[in-house]
């Protein structure tokens, strides 16, 4: 397509073209032809290039396929977090590297009970953390959160219990320089008492046993802020069956400092306690054993009854006459001999306490008819007039 045009005014870097219509074109001067000035007629020639056009559309779409492909299909992932060890005041959590996809890391937060404990340092290269601090025998809740130029992602909550005081298995053992008995010696506690035995120094060794302080794993426990501690420790835990403080174990410290005997002592107090308890049960079951077995009483002999005190007061001789000249007081009746003769049974369970009221109650029954007899007697006397002052009194001047 040919369009003539007509330059009305050339300037540095545009020219100002006409069109037979008296329309104006600013224009390139640097594409119109040399020595053109106001008053000159070019001509333009207009046509499309297909072919250009084409490969710049197939460029184009290239490009919003490979971000598409790069920035569209991948993102960053949720971290995984978990429970690595725990003890009775700490907890060491971990979790998978970090998946970022494309995106850029802002920054990695970790959560307690919904609360921000601190940002991760470093987190495209740590993967675990140690939580110190926590109280004995508590539930805690933790979980991640992940910033990214792409968006934030949590993890799922976490929940961990510290153990109790009496629980050992959080300790883990990391063994330094020590005596190959010792060594011996030493696996075969950390196994009864539940506990675990590593080979290397890591952020879940919770202490290092050694008798020399030296060498790279001890230098590290040391940097790490690791307790160091004698075998005699493990011992301790194992004796008490809690875990016990450290100060007395140390490599430097006198042997005299450590609590020993809290959990001993308590066990021995108990023991005692239930041994006295023991012995007062089988104290009472012989007891009651022997109230209730029968006794067995041999035959009772018949006594003869004393004389009556009202026939010694009144002076009463003892061949069955009084001064009276009538017949003494009858004696009690006898008793029955053949409740006597009786075999002991299950009923005849009474000791010498029954037997000594019985004959308590016969000597009662005895002086009652004495008396009866004396009063029958004293009152025929006065009736008569045949006794004498001397002879006797009444029965309240009798002394018994």
């Amino acid at each position: 397509m040919l369009i003539s045009l007509t330059v009305g005014k050339v300037d540095a870097g545009v020219a100002v073209l006409l069109t037979e219509d008296k329309r104006l074109i600013e224009f390139p001067s640097i594409l119109l032809p040399p020595n053109i000035s106001s008053g000159s007629i070019v001509d333009i020639t207009v046509a499309r290039n297909l072919s250009s056009e084409s490969a710049s559309q197939q460029a184009f779409t290239k490009l919003q396929d490979d971000i598409f492909n790069t920035y569209g299909q991948n993102s960053p992932s949720p971290p995984v977090l978990r429970c690595r060890n725990a003890t009775q005041t700490s907890v060491v959590l971990e979790w998978d590297l970090i998946q970022l996809a494309t995106a850029e890391l802002h920054s990695l937060s970790l959560y307690r009970n919904g609360s921000k404990a601190g940002s991760i340092p470093r987190p495209a290269e740590i993967q675990s953390t140690k939580i110190s601090g926590l109280a004995v025998d508590t539930e805690y809740t933790f979980h991640l959160v992940l910033r990214t130029s792409a968006g934030t992602y949590s993890s799922e909550k976490l929940t961990v219990k510290t153990h109790k005081m009496t629980d050992l298995s959080g300790i883990t053992i990391t063994p330094g320089i020590l005596p190959a008995p010792l060594r011996d010696s030493l696996s075969a506690a950390v196994e009864r008492i539940g506990a675990k035995l590593i080979d290397t120094v890591r952020i879940d060794t919770t202490h290092f046993v050694c008798t020399e302080g030296r060498g790279q794993p001890w230098g590290k426990a040391v940097e790490m802020n690791i307790p160091v501690v004698r075998p005699e420790w493990v011992e301790g835990c194992e004796r008490e069956g809690r875990i016990v403080g450290v100060r007395g174990y140390y490599l430097d410290a006198d042997p005299r400092t450590r609590s020993v005997g809290q959990g001993v002592g308590l066990q021995q107090q108990q023991q005692q306690q239930q041994q006295q308890q023991q012995d007062t049960r089988h104290s009472s079951r012989a007891s009651a054993k022997q109230r209730n077995s029968p006794v067995q009483h041999e035959p009772r002999k018949e006594v003869p009854l004393p004389n009556s005190p009202v026939e010694e007061s009144h002076g009463l001789p003892t061949d069955g006459t009084n001064t009276t000249g009538r017949p003494p007081a009858p004696p009690p009746p006898p008793k029955d001999d053949s409740s006597q003769a009786e075999t002991p049974t299950s009923e005849h369970t009474v000791g010498s306490h029954d037997s000594s009221q019985e004959r308590t109650e016969e000597l009662r029954k005895a002086t009652i008819s004495g008396e009866r007899s004396g009063k029958s007697n004293e009152e025929e006397t006065a009736k008569d007039g045949e006794r004498t002052p001397g002879d006797g009194g009444s029965f309240s001047e009798v002394q018994l």
